[in-house]
C-alpha cells in the first residue's frame, strides 16, 4: 500500500533516527494491520518514521525507529535481545548514493513495497523520493520485517532488518538454541 503522508518531514537526517523497544503506540499517519499465522502485526508510519507492533500468544513487542525527542539511544548497527521467550534481532545500515542511483533505488523500493500485500510505504510532501517503507513476512515460525527511510537531500537510505521468533528448546532444560542456528 502506498500513501502520501500529509505532514511535514520531521526526521530530515539519518543521524536523527533513534531506536527503541517497548514504547507505547505513537500517533500514526498510516497503518497496515496484518495477520501472519498466529501473529498480529501493525505496521505504522509516523511523521517521524516507523513503529511496528507485534502480538502473539507468547507476548508482544514494540519497535520504534524514529526521531524521538529526548531519546538517548541512537540507531544501532545491530541488536540481539531476549524478550521473554522470544529472540529479537535488529540490524541497520546507512547507504550513501549518488542522486541518480538514489532516485532509481527509491523507485525500485517504492514499487516493491507498494505492490506487496504486506507492505506499507508513505511518501512525504516535497520530494517523491522522501519516504518511509515497511515490508513484513513470516517464515519458519518467525516474524520478519524490513524498513527503508529515505533522505534524498543527503543521498542517504537507511535500511533496517528485524527478526522476532520463539527460542527453540532442546531436550536439555539448561540448553536452548535460537532458531537462527537452524538456518533461518
Amino acid at each position: 500500500m502506498l500513501t502520501t503522508l500529509n505532514t511535514s518531514y520531521t526526521d530530515t537526517r539519518a543521524a536523527d533516527l533513534a531506536w527503541a523497544l517497548g514504547r507505547e503506540p505513537l500517533p500514526a499517519l498510516a497503518t497496515l494491520d496484518l495477520e501472519l499465522s498466529a501473529a498480529k502485526l501493525e505496521l505504522r508510519l509516523l511523521g517521524a518514521s516507523h513503529q511496528v507492533l507485534l502480538e502473539e500468544e507468547q507476548g508482544s513487542c514494540s519497535e520504534t525507529v524514529a526521531c524521538i525527542p529526548g531519546s538517548s539511544t541512537p540507531l544501532p548497527l545491530g541488536v540481539a535481545k531476549r524478550i521473554g521467550d522470544w529472540e529479537y534481532e535488529f540490524a541497520a545500515r546507512v547507504e550513501v548514493l549518488s542522486p541518480g542511483r538514489f532516485a532509481g533505488r527509491a523507485q525500485e523500493l517504492l514499487a516493491l513495497v507498494s505492490e506487496h500485500p504486506h507492505g506499507l510505504a508513505g511518501v512525504f510532501p516535497g520530494s517523491p523520493h522522501a519516504f518511509t517503507a515497511l515490508l513484513a513476512h513470516r517464515s519458519d515460525g518467525q516474524v520478519h520485517w524490513r524498513t527503508w527511510h529515505a533522505y534524498p537531500q543527503d543521498g542517504q537510505l537507511v535500511a533496517t532488518r528485524t527478526r522476532v521468533g520463539v527460542r527453540v528448546r532442546t531436550g536439555d532444560p539448561g540448553l536452548s538454541v535460537s532458531a537462527s542456528a537452524h538456518g533461518v
